[in-house]
């Protein structure tokens, strides 16, 4: 861990200077109590850091929480080996991307799962007794649930290092996430506005605990996190049924889970630090408290790890959610090519798109210095190697 200041502690061994200076910046917010944890994955993000830690005192910033309000990750470990599977894995991958809905703005056109009916009738109630209607952000969100998005958001089937399978993925609250967030950080911002408040960047806006803005985005960012870890929860239900059938020839549907563990890394709780209850906004972070599993993600092509937290008190109760970037999309594109691509992913079954090249494993920090920087944060109990890699375009 190195103290950068009084306020600002850091455990990423590779951190380049925008982003110490954007956490720097965050890091002077008077409510920040005690101090911003970075986490090994730390690079820019919009407004603060991604993978920050940040405690606060009687506010949140909305956009310090992001914009993908709950993304997260879910792993369930099955039954079988690597030694049970059929060869052709591509008949997977197929199978996963007919039953789940890929890529920014697609969505299922219609509901004929009684446990998707179930999720939505929960949202629905949840956001009647917060008293708002998601509608009013997004008409379809009752159809967005069990979809998965585009960028970094997943779905892999893995093996550890015992050869069990695991299916694996990483989403979160989808569009109608996307347009709370985004609600809320322009009411932050014009309330800053309002009452001439100077801020070192103007996506560090916070809403006042107090406040009727501050009760309303709360509650709306509950149901967000809700509607998230439900929709990781959806997909998996897709995910199982599909391998199910596949690895048995059609003969299940279903499979016993052998181990499950679901967790936010974009979010934001009320815990207790240092003698005081904070709000704890991780963005890009997951919770390491003592005892508590967690997931985190390399990139496209390499390692993803389960782990268990140590609960280290100065970092938060924190550590990293995965390998953190250190090209932005758009440099990754001008810096490798599909060729590229494919001599990463190797022999790992994939949709071999030009549209992935951003998602490069080279475009990201070695997972395995991340892991190493967060040794006094998280125990490895399991580590990944990709089998079956599904995204979105």
């Amino acid at each position: 861990m190195d103290r950068i200041t009084d306020r600002l502690l850091n455990w990423a061994s590779i951190l380049d200077e925008k982003t110490l200076e954007q956490a720097k910046a965050t890091a002077t917010m008077p409510f920040i109590y005690p101090h911003l944890a970075l986490m090994p994955d730390a690079h820019l993000g919009k407004g603060a850091t991604v993978g920050s830690v940040i405690p606060t005192l009687g506010a949140i910033i909305p956009a310090a929480v992001g914009v993908d309000i709950g993304c997260g990750m879910m792993a369930v470990r099955t039954p079988y080996a690597v030694s049970d599977l059929p060869g052709d894995k591509s008949k997977l991958r197929v199978s996963i991307e007919r039953s789940v809905p890929l890529s920014a703005g697609a969505y299922n056109r219609k509901v004929t799962r009684e446990h998707t009916q179930g999720r939505i009738d929960e949202l629905t109630s949840l956001a009647e007794g917060y008293g708002f209607d998601p509608a009013s952000y997004a008409k379809n969100w009752p159809l967005q649930l069990g979809t998965l998005g585009s960028g970094n958001h997943f779905i892999e089937v893995s093996a550890d290092e015992q050869d069990r399978i695991w299916l694996f993925l990483h989403s979160g609250s989808r569009g109608v996430g996307n347009k709370i967030a985004q609600h809320h950080i322009k009411v932050a911002q014009r309330l800053a506005k309002q009452w001439w408040i100077s801020l070192p960047d103007g996506d560090l806006a916070y809403l006042v605990e107090g406040t009727p803005e501050f009760t309303t985005y709360v509650r709306q960012l509950r149901w967000a996190q809700r509607f998230a870890f439900l929709n990781r929860a959806e997909m998996m239900d897709r995910v199982v049924r599909e391998f199910a059938y596949w690895v048995t020839d059609g003969a299940a549907q279903t499979l016993e889970r052998q181990q499950e563990v679901n967790c936010h890394h974009n979010y934001t709780e009320t815990e207790q630090h240092f003698g005081k209850q904070v709000w704890l906004s991780r963005k890009g972070a997951i919770d390491a408290s003592a005892g508590t599993w967690g997931l985190i993600p390399g990139s496209m092509g390499t390692a993803s790890y389960v782990v268990v937290g140590k609960g280290n008190p100065v970092a938060l109760n924190s550590s990293p959610h995965g390998a953190g970037r250190v090209h932005s999309r758009s440099s990754a594109r001008r810096t490798f090519t599909q060729d590229d691509l494919r001599a990463a992913m190797g022999d790992i079954e994939y949709r071999d798109t030009a549209a992935f090249v951003d998602e490069i494993p080279a475009a990201y920090k070695d997972i395995d210095q991340v892991m190493a920087d967060a040794a006094d944060l998280v125990e490895i109990r399991h580590t990944l190697r990709q089998l079956v890699n599904v995204k979105g375009d």
